[in-house]
């Protein structure tokens, strides 16, 4: 859905607040509030990039990639109790996996809106097609 160049609307009013920051600028002094700038929904504008974050695994993930490469490359010189033992390992591991397998990607997005604002690395579900 969320592609370069495609026509975007804002899916939800936003109200967004925080820091003055120059483009390509150093920072500004910390605790220097800019007030807030409202949005609201149904603001249309053109994506300019579209960028997937795979979120890490977490540590069960981790195992059963470590345990699953270890039973696929060696189980077979294994004896059989420990080939039996580390097959059960993998086992309980897989939940984690297949959730890990099933879980969105973070899609974010950098929005130039009609009127001139640029939203950048903006949730990809904040925008709905134009």
């Amino acid at each position: 859905m969320l592609k370069e160049g495609r026509r975007v609307r804002l899916a939800v009013d936003l109200r967004l607040a925080g820091e003055v920051v120059p483009a390509g600028g150093p920072a500004a002094e910390t605790g220097t509030g800019a007030g807030f700038l409202a949005l609201a929904a149904g603001v249309g504008g053109t994506v300019e990039r579209v960028t997937d974050e795979d979120r890490p695994p977490g540590p069960e993930v981790r195992e059963y990639e470590r345990l699953k490469s270890l039973l696929d490359d060696f189980g077979h010189q294994m004896p059989p109790a420990s080939r039996r033992q580390l097959e059960e390992q993998v086992t309980a591991l897989e939940p984690a996996w297949t959730a890990h397998l099933e879980r969105k990607l973070r899609t974010t997005v950098r929005v130039r809106f009609d009127n001139g604002f640029v939203l950048d690395d903006a949730p990809g579900d904040l925008f709905a097609p134009a």
